[in-house]
């Protein structure tokens, strides 16, 4: 296999069997979809869908040290997350540039897993074996060690108790346990990226193939469909979460992103990107920046990103990621705005399509928020 060809998940063999449209994503060949998009989307957001996400990038930090070192690497306080919990984070350059953002999952006392996204694995792998210097700590590579299944939708708790013992009902959101799921055993966690209810299951590549037939067969009855990473990425632009690379980079700061809730300045010790960090926080508190905001189209015609955001000819913003909301029934977009046109129900605002002004309504995000 040369090294340009992409990367195959252990479920690779079985995604072809299922007629799904392969696409090469951040070096991995990855289902886009099975059939239809809108049909995989609603199916998560009415019943359940079940998603490979082998392509995610897992590494082990373990040692008396691994607290301290995640602390001094990521932004987020790490040695705060208790035993079987989950944080969201992020890891920056020293100019505060985001690298990428992050899960941590704090496995034991000693040892966390920190699931990066595929596309900055790589990057994230290598800042934190350079950030462990001087730390008591072992930074290990795992991504070939973990499949990752996902089954997400409001029919998701049920068909995962049909197969676990887990004490499914007390694992709250954002927390992970160890378990056994169809005999296989797994790290069960309660997280995902598409606005619903859901676990996302982490194997050994060998126990992938049983846990999907074993997933598939128990959500036949509700409905479950195999889902592809083209309604993923609908699915989380509705619940208005960020996308490495569209709505997060390193020319943006966590605090230009609307998400400096992230940076933990009063934990102990020093951190990688702090005193950037720190001038960034003032700088937004004088001059706010961009401000992250929800379009939704007048018209038919989709946004898509990098196209111009306009108010009375100026252009006051730009498109991050946009896509036809199947839940909304009309084109949606994310974009960064002037702070002055980012109030909902901002009026004169619309987007550049390819020299044609058509008019959007700015709404806070996100779009979609399931009823709990």
């Amino acid at each position: 296999m040369s090294s340009n060809s992409p990367r195959l998940t252990a479920l690779d063999a079985l995604h072809r069997s299922l007629g799904a449209t392969m696409t090469d994503f951040a070096g991995w060949d990855m289902p886009l979809r099975y059939g239809s998009e809108r049909d995989e989307h609603l199916a998560v957001r009415t019943r359940a869908g079940l998603f490979d996400l082998s392509h995610m990038g897992e590494i082990t930090v373990t040692g008396p040290g691994a607290a301290a070192l995640l602390n001094h690497a990521l932004v987020g306080n790490i040695a705060s997350v208790g035993v079987g919990r989950a944080r969201y984070t992020m890891i920056c350059q020293e100019d505060g540039g985001i690298l990428d953002d992050l899960i941590v999952y704090r496995l034991a006392e000693n040892e966390y897993m920190v699931v990066a996204n595929a596309s900055n694995a790589q990057v994230v792998l290598d800042a934190l074996t350079e950030r462990a210097a001087g730390f008591d700590a072992l930074v290990r590579d795992d991504r070939d060690a973990y499949a990752l299944i996902a089954v997400q939708g409001p029919e998701s708790p049920g068909i995962l108790k049909s197969l676990t013992d887990a004490d499914l009902d007390g694992l709250k959101y954002y927390a992970g346990l160890p378990g056994t799921v169809a005999g296989v055993p797994a790290l069960i966690a309660r997280t995902g990226y598409t606005g619903e209810d859901g676990f996302e299951l982490f194997v050994a590549p060998s126990d992938a193939e049983k846990l999907w037939q074993a997933l598939t067969e128990a959500g036949a009855p509700v409905g479950l469909v195999p889902c592809g990473l083209s309604c993923r990425d609908t699915l989380r632009l509705e619940a208005g979460m960020p996308l490495y690379g569209h709505e997060l980079t390193t020319a943006l700061t966590p605090f230009d992103a609307g998400l400096g809730r992230v940076v933990k300045f009063e934990k102990e010790g020093d951190f990688v990107g702090r005193t950037a960090l720190r001038e960034a926080a003032s700088r937004a508190e004088e001059n706010p920046p961009r401000v992250l905001v929800g379009l939704v189209a007048e018209g038919r015609r989709v946004p898509r990103a990098g196209y111009p955001v306009v108010a009375g000819g100026d252009v006051i913003g730009e498109v991050t990621s946009g896509a036809p909301s199947p839940t909304l029934g009309k084109p949606i977009a994310m974009a960064y705005v002037d702070a002055a046109h980012a109030a909902p129900g901002t009026a004169g605002v619309g987007v550049d399509i390819r020299g044609s002004h058509e008019p959007y309504e700015v709404v806070a995000l996100p779009f979609y928020k399931r009823q709990k």
